[in-house]
């Protein structure tokens, strides 16, 4: 019904950026409320940043704020993760999130994409 692709992911130095793109398909974007998880190699899957259906309000983790923008684009139906100053904690797979209720972001979605590789290097 929904689905949600990402790209965007790859190697950089630490201090680079990189953007996250991640495409809304089966729904228009402002359906729901959106946002980005990641996952590091033997972690648990973690909350990253969210953003409203209004695109009016987001939140972010407390490692990555100041750092990391979420964003959208109603007319491309896509949902961004704009990240700089990345250091090698920030590597993990992330992966876009769809849900109905904004709160609910914070610890889990309904939609889930398959996720993008972020790898720091120092």
């Amino acid at each position: 019904q929904v689905r949600l692709v990402e790209s965007g992911g790859g190697s950089v130095q630490a201090g680079g950026s990189l953007r996250l793109s991640c495409v809304v398909s089966g729904r228009r974007v402002n359906d729901y409320h959106t946002g980005w998880f990641r996952q590091a190699p033997g972690k648990e899957r973690e909350f990253v940043a969210r953003i409203s259906r209004s695109g009016n309000m987001t939140t972010y983790a407390d490692s990555v704020k100041g750092r990391f923008t979420v964003s959208k684009d109603n007319a491309k139906n896509t949902v961004y993760l704009q990240m700089n100053s990345l250091k090698p904690e920030d590597t993990a797979v992330y992966y876009c999130a769809a849900d109905r209720t904004f709160i609910n972001l914070e610890t889990k979605y309904e939609y889930g994409g398959q996720g993008t590789r972020v790898t720091v290097s120092s």
